[in-house]
């Protein structure tokens, strides 16, 4: 599904925000624990460490954190937030998160519900959101994504443990009137038939209640991956979005003074790079400090990108998720009111 600006009202992009995480496991401490090291690591994926939850810590409360920030750099106070999506793949509870974070950072006349498309997650997001204030429903909405994978890793599986930790990062989104649209052009992609490239399925076992009624009693198993099938996916469908979106836009990679990928391995950022001709000084990449945190890994890294000054106002940004599904899509933006 993709889609270009004409809309009645316009999309701008005026505050960010992200949380602080204060453990940090190095790919030394974690060859303690697996068979691996920090040369293999930092070799194959980019990644030197990754933040880990700790015991006080939640979707919940590291989405806030990072929320309150986006509004306040927004000037904004929360009670002027309409709208709150959450991305995120491990919510505190089934039933979503979203509200929770809503109360916690005390946006009261807020909507708010969660989405899941794991690593696709924000940028999904980003665009249903923008949706919402094209209409004219909301004029401010809140865009978080927040994952703690620390959760759904198998500490023992060095193919998957390497890669992943938890963060949360967010934006502020708001309508603006006349002709000005800042979310230039989007392009979003699923396909089920490579579902079983990257998992945390549900695993259960049949209870009998009562004759021969049962029921279904289990548990979400740790993140399994088919790397070399999912790396294949991304380096192939990623620049190939990009790519549409840019066109529905009328633009070219020329255009773009920032690229913001998924961080989900440097190779990945590299080949994407290297297909879209696209200088490796204009790719945004922080893995190298956070590792694959699934939805967190794009407003993180434009949180750290803006705030650090490098990302100015008027700048436009090509963002793209990619991962569980398998999903992808892009969106183009200029940052800023």
């Amino acid at each position: 599904m993709s889609q270009q600006t004409g809309q009645t009202h316009g999309v701008a992009f005026v505050g960010s925000g992200s949380a602080k995480l204060e453990t940090a496991l190095s790919n030394v401490q974690l060859a303690k624990i697996v068979d691996t090291s920090d040369e293999w690591i930092a070799t194959r994926t980019g990644i030197r460490q990754r933040h880990i939850a700790g015991p006080g810590d939640s979707v919940r409360s590291l989405g806030a954190e990072a929320a309150a920030s986006a509004i306040a750099s927004a000037n904004l106070q929360p009670t002027d937030i309409d709208l709150i999506l959450l991305a995120t793949s491990t919510p505190d509870d089934l039933f979503g998160s979203a509200c929770q974070i809503q109360h916690e950072i005390g946006a009261s006349r807020a909507v708010a519900f969660d989405i899941t498309a794991a690593c696709s997650g924000f940028v999904f997001a980003l665009v249903t959101a923008a949706q919402f204030i094209r209409t004219g429903a909301y004029r401010n909405v809140v865009v978080i994504g927040a994952d703690l994978l620390s959760r759904l890793t198998d500490w023992r599986d060095r193919r998957t443990c390497v890669l992943f930790g938890d963060g949360a990062g967010a934006i502020v989104m708001q309508r603006c009137e006349g002709e000005s649209d800042h979310l230039l052009s989007f392009d979003l992609r699923s396909d089920g038939t490579l579902n079983d490239c990257l998992n945390a399925a549900y695993e259960h076992e049949s209870v009998t209640l009562a004759g021969d009624i049962t029921v279904q009693k289990g548990h979400f198993s740790p993140v399994t991956m088919n790397g070399r099938e999912v790396y294949r996916f991304a380096v192939k469908r990623v620049p190939e979005v990009i790519e549409k979106a840019l066109f529905h836009a009328g633009l070219s990679t020329k255009d773009i003074d920032w690229l913001i990928l998924h961080q989900a391995n440097q190779r990945i950022l590299d080949a994407v790079a290297t297909r879209l001709k696209i200088p490796s000084e204009q790719v945004v990449s922080n893995m190298a400090k956070h590792g694959n945190t699934d939805a967190a890994s794009i407003p993180i890294a434009l949180d750290e990108w803006v705030r650090s000054g490098k990302i100015k106002n008027g700048d436009t940004l090509a963002l793209s998720g990619f991962g569980a599904g398998l999903s992808w899509g892009a969106a183009i933006l200029k940052w800023g009111q």
